[in-house]
């Protein structure tokens, strides 16, 4: 029987691939307005889920337990909305006070400058005033950008908590639309896939709000111990912020010590208040996270980091905050695809025999690029050496002998085999 089946050069494959994913980026960027709402939703009814589940075990019916869950998950997401903004509120009273201490420091700033470099004081409020009204000619382009229109964001208050509920009450419905699309790959498989997307963006959901919490008490702390005022507020402010992976907790700290630089009396607050920052970042990627987010969430942080800046070029503030989970569940789509399974193990992290000092020639040894030794045993050597008379040259022959080869036989041997 014929094979009809035409197999294309791999040029034309990868071309056909890259062409596939520029039109599929194109689309997503297109269609961001409906689909980063549907992302977060997706990512909200995952979180949802054992709670949508507990209430269903409550005799209650999916559908109110499914409302009731995103109506608690509202709630929640409307008190932290609701404790900055009176937070804020109480902060701008002493607005005031707060800007006459900041003019005062900044007095100060002007002083120091020009007695150490002979600056005057109207050449450096020039220039602040040339900045001021750049960064204020620039202000709504940025906010436009990063937060997007009015419109969008109001749709998307309403979208997302629409999409959760037919997410979570629609989720057997999906799961069988998963079956009927991939006919052809065994049904036990399709299942543990998503039952594993599910793990996987659950334990990063779950570890990332224990994290955040475990990070504004610390926060906290350290800001109670400086004397900050409002440390609570500035605290969890800057544990929120984790949303955006690795620089969230940075970025957090300049408001803190901005304040702590306005209301002290030495800048030494705000340095102290920056450094314990830094402390808690340090603790957190080092230790916090690792144990309580696991291994599950395996993605190196080259990949993490790449990925982090091709969301925000894609989805600006949006695409940050979703840019890890999204690529464990690639991750996780690659290592189920055996003809990309080894662009799954490029986003995992890498084992500790890659690592290691000789690792190069391990890993040359595996994938059989140089020869293993055949024989790793140690080889006993009897040797008899005449010391008293020393002959001007010493000549030693020897033969390796691995395992595959048989032993010379020795010459009694031969001899008694002979007689036989």
């Amino acid at each position: 029987m014929d094979n009809n089946s035409k197999k294309y050069p791999y040029s034309l494959d990868l071309a056909s691939s890259l062409i596939a994913m520029a039109l599929l980026l194109t689309f997503m960027y297109v269609t961001q307005s409906v689909l980063v709402p549907l992302l977060f939703s997706i990512l909200i009814s995952i979180s949802l889920f054992p709670l949508a589940r507990f209430l269903e075990r409550m005799r209650l019916g999916k559908a109110f337990a499914a409302i009731l869950s995103v109506l608690i998950a509202i709630a929640i997401i409307w008190t932290l909305g609701w404790f900055i903004v009176h937070q804020s509120i109480i902060i701008s009273k002493d607005a005031s006070a707060i800007t006459a201490k900041v003019m005062s420091s900044l007095e100060r700033a002007q002083a120091w400058v020009e007695q150490s470099f002979g600056i005057e004081r109207t050449e450096i409020m020039d220039q602040l005033q040339d900045q001021g009204n750049k960064l204020a000619s620039n202000a709504g382009s940025v906010i436009t950008a990063t937060f997007g229109s009015i419109g969008n964001m109001v749709a998307g208050v309403i979208l997302v908590p629409l999409f959760s509920f037919f997410l979570l009450y629609y989720r057997d419905f999906f799961r069988e639309f998963f079956f009927r699309t991939f006919k052809s790959v065994p049904h036990t498989k399709v299942d543990a896939t998503l039952n594993k997307i599910y793990d996987v963006v659950q334990s990063y959901l779950l570890g990332l709000i224990t994290v955040m919490g475990i990070v504004a008490v610390l926060n906290t702390v350290g800001l109670m111990a400086l004397g900050i005022d409002y440390a609570w507020f500035f605290g969890t402010l800057a544990s929120l912020l984790m949303l955006l992976p690795y620089i969230g907790i940075a970025i957090g700290s300049i408001l803190p010590a901005l304040f702590a630089l306005a209301v002290k009396d030495s800048a030494w607050y705000a340095i102290g208040v920056v450094a314990w920052f830094q402390v808690v970042q340090f603790l957190e990627g080092n230790i916090i996270t690792p144990n309580i987010v696991g291994s599950k969430v395996s993605i190196n942080p080259l990949m993490a980091i790449i990925a982090i800046l091709l969301g925000g070029m894609l989805f600006g503030l949006s695409g940050l905050i979703l840019a890890l989970p999204l690529t464990a569940t690639i991750k996780v789509l690659f290592d189920a695809i055996p003809s990309m399974e080894a662009f799954g193990f490029l986003i995992g992290e890498p084992e500790k025999e890659h690592l290691k000092r000789n690792s190069t020639q391990v890993l040359l040894m595996k994938w059989g690029v140089v020869r293993k030794p055949k024989s790793s045993k140690k080889i006993e050597v009897e040797m008899e050496v005449d010391t008293e008379t020393v002959p001007e040259t010493v000549t030693m022959k020897y033969k390796e002998i691995h395992e595959s080869e048989e032993l010379p036989k020795d010459d009694d041997d031969v001899d008694a085999n002979s007689k036989s």
